[in-house]
């Protein structure tokens, strides 16, 4: 079928032309002489690190750069440097053959790694062996992206697999670390691990819900052991697949920040380099302005979410007046008209500090970046059902006559005061139902916009921003005087079906994988913190993510532009996060189970009804036992032999077999050493004494220390066994008078016995 659909495919379509990267130079907003000497400033950086290049147009005022390794020969060099790295810092429990070509062999080159070691020569600092290109950074500014290309017969028969295909195995995983790297593919074994883990949860949960109903102590309780579990396994599961890609401990090989700024150069003591560092007291400072970062965003954000939560109770439970039923919208419109902007502001203000920080490298701030992001999107995800059901169910009453200042939003709609008057504690009843209905719209209306605008997004972005490209073009053509002419009209003919598809891919979105990821936490932390008020929150998530595998990997082949295949051990800092989740899980699950203990009704608004001390005994012992749990299911999980693990020992050992043989031959290390030790003895022969005796008399007596003739006495080990027969001769018993002494012992000993009454 595959074959059929690339044979009526222009020619060019189906073909990579053997290019690895291709760069777009964009000299829209540049000089005539600039632009020239920028791009012979690239090309020679390019050729000096043993890249080929091809240069064709672009569209909209760039040109389109394809680069691929000079030779082979070259690039197994990379390979081979790069795998003897990983040997020296520990991530290979083996070094590879001295051999070039025979590790190759032995260990193949996936697409993957070949893509990888090209892009570090393209982008590495020039120190560390590369081109050092930063795209729209420093010197190369008119460089707007580097990409590979995708290789769509592959994406067709991948995207046609996964559309019939329910559960991902192992073989699928390897496939796509060797196509798109590891981090991509650990990102996919998380998706598939988190989905076999809610379709466990989510059978549990729909009978749960058929037979207690909601806010279940019982579903609270598995929901969460479940939860552990999944996290515990999840880091068992992920040490696996980091063996079996031979990425362990690959976060440990620190790549180099760029803009990292060293305090000062200090020479090691060890290995005498001069290295920057940047003194951790001094970092440790910056780094605590992340607790007023940590405030201020808690403070906007919630004060946004709060102001709308405030006006969305006060319309739909207090207001009864005109365009009520359009006017229940107008908090859904405030709070996606200012949240964005509010995002966006602290996103940018975490950036800053991120980089204030200035981690060392690239993996550090990382994770500084992602525990930042995680702060704003566990405000924004979780705050509004928090403010439902721990300030509005308990202190409701107490609340709503407060909320008449949101009347300025319905007055102008409104025929009388009466319409928009807040009434009195004892008038006011909560809604019971409104706690499940938000955690429906989490679950199932939030999901399904987020899977259509995930979709329509990025066309709808790819649309602007060629619209954009083309203006600038445009305006660029008139400021020369020259009318632009079509893209194509110097193109091969039998390029021009590759030309238009690299144009095409040029334009597309760089694939984020830290965006599906975050996605995919968020939705953990539903599943933790509040899929007891409406157990069936984990089979809406199982279909969702389902869908969402074969989405993501849509929009990785089709919608973005092919991912840069890096390396990682894991999914990272979001470890971190999962295991909050599942602590702050315990904690919540057991509050909401208290407070909706009288039949799933929850408190009518007064707080009297509730015992304080009751909620803080039960949160208490929900936070232990959580933690009892994690214990023993981490104590059984590391108790559990598997195939990766199996693998380390064989190579560890072999290695110490190897290393062994060298040393000391091939023999030393068979079963056979007591022989050759035997035999190496038998070399001491009379010459050899002879000679030592020689020279042991020139030296004198004085000079021959003590215990050199200790060692002189017996020099071969028939020596040993003469001289100790000799001596068990002279001291032991013979056997006939062993033997008679032991008879006369016996008869002795009768006679004594037979005067003892």
């Amino acid at each position: 079928m595959a074959s059929q659909l690339s044979s009526k495919r222009a020619p060019g379509t189906e073909t990579l032309m053997d290019v690895d990267y291709v760069l777009v130079y964009r000299f829209a907003k540049t000089g005539k002489e600039a632009a020239m000497q920028k791009f012979e400033k690239l090309i020679q950086a390019l050729t000096r690190v043993g890249l080929s290049t091809e240069v064709r147009n672009g569209s909209n005022h760039s040109l389109l750069i394809f680069v691929k390794a000079a030779s082979d020969e070259y690039l197994y060099g990379e390979v081979y440097r790069s795998r003897m790295k990983d040997w020296l810092n520990g991530v290979r429990t083996a070094a590879p053959d001295k051999e070039i070509h025979l590790a190759l062999d032995g260990d193949p080159m996936c697409i993957s790694e070949r893509l990888r070691i090209v892009f570090q020569l393209i982008t590495n600092p020039r120190e560390e062996g590369g081109a050092g290109i930063t795209p729209r950074e420093g010197e190369w500014q008119e460089v707007e992206t580097v990409f590979a290309l995708h290789d769509h017969e592959y994406n067709r028969g991948w995207i046609k697999r996964w559309a019939t295909t329910y559960i991902l195995d192992i073989k699928d995983l390897d496939e796509i670390r060797d196509r798109f790297g590891e981090k991509v593919a650990f990102y996919f074994a998380f998706m598939q691990a988190f989905f076999m883990a809610l379709a466990a949860i989510a059978a549990f949960g729909v009978s749960a819900w058929a037979i207690f109903g909601n806010f279940s102590p019982t579903y609270g309780l598995v929901n969460s052991l479940l939860c552990v579990g999944f996290v515990e396994y999840w880091k068992f599961q992920q040490q696996e697949l980091a063996i079996r890609w031979g990425v362990k401990g690959v976060s440990s090989i620190e790549i180099k920040r760029k803009d990292f700024v060293g305090e000062k150069v200090v020479r090691d003591r060890l290995t005498g380099q001069e290295t920057h560092i940047f003194s951790a007291p001094k970092r440790m400072q910056r780094q605590l302005l992340q607790i007023p970062f940590v405030i201020a965003a808690s403070l906007a954000l919630g004060t946004v979410i709060a102001t709308c939560f405030g006006i969305e109770i006060f319309i739909s439970e207090v207001y009864n007046g005109p365009f009520k039923t359009w006017l229940v919208y107008l908090p859904t419109i405030i709070i996606t008209t200012f949240q964005p902007v509010v995002i966006g502001v602290l996103t940018e203000l975490a950036t800053r500090l991120n980089s204030f920080e200035n981690y060392e490298s690239e993996g550090e701030y990382e994770a500084a970046m992602t525990q930042k992001i995680f702060v704003l999107n566990f405000i924004t995800s979780y705050l509004p059902i928090m403010l439902t059901a721990f300030v509005y169910v308990p202190f409701g009453r107490h609340i709503v006559p407060y909320l008449d200042i949101f009347s300025l939003t319905v007055r102008p709609f409104a025929d009388n005061e009466k319409q928009f008057t807040a009434p009195t504690a004892a008038q006011f009843t909560i809604n019971p139902d409104r706690l499940k209905k938000q955690m429906i719209y989490f679950a199932v209306t939030a999901q399904i916009v987020g899977q259509v605008l995930e979709v329509v997004l990025p066309y709808v972005k790819h649309e602007g921003f060629s619209w954009y490209k083309k203006y600038q073009s445009k305006r660029a053509a008139r400021k020369s005087g020259r009318t632009l002419e079509e893209v194509s009209a110097s193109d091969h003919p039998e390029e021009q079906a590759f030309l238009q598809r690299v144009r095409q891919e040029a334009e597309l979105d760089i694939y984020d994988v830290t965006v599906d990821m975050r996605e995919v936490v968020v939705q953990f932390g539903y599943l933790a913190l509040f899929s007891i008020i409406w157990p069936v929150t984990s089979l809406s998530f199982l279909i969702n993510d389902w869908i969402e595998m074969r989405t993501d990997a849509v929009k990785i082949c089709i919608e973005s532009q092919r991912p840069t295949p890096m390396r990682s051990d894991g999914i990272g800092p979001w470890l971190n996060s999962l295991e909050f989740l599942a602590w702050t899980g315990s904690i919540t699950t057991a509050a909401i189970a208290y407070l909706f203990s009288n039949g799933g009704m929850g408190p009518d608004g007064t707080p009297k009804n509730l015992s304080g001390w009751t909620l803080m005994v039960t949160i208490f012992f929900s936070e232990h036992a959580y933690l009892f749990v994690r214990y023993v299911v981490r104590y059984a999980i590391t108790q559990l032999d598997s195939p990766g693990r199996q693998k380390e020992r064989q190579e560890k050992y072999l290695v110490r077999k190897r290393y062994l043989e060298e040393a000391l031959g091939e023999q030393a290390a068979s079963l056979g050493q007591p022989q050759d030790g035997l035999a190496s003895l038998q070399n001491v022969n009379r010459r050899t004494l002879e000679e030592e005796a020689r020279a042991s008399s020139l030296q004198g007596a004085a000079a021959a220390r003590i215990e050199k003739r200790f060692w002189l006495r017996q020099r071969s080990w028939e020596e040993t066994v003469e001289v100790g027969s000799r001596l068990i001769a002279a001291v032991a018993v013979p056997e006939n008078k062993k033997m008679s002494d032991t008879a006369s012992a016996s008869r002795t000993g009768k006679l004594a016995s037979s005067f003892i009454p």
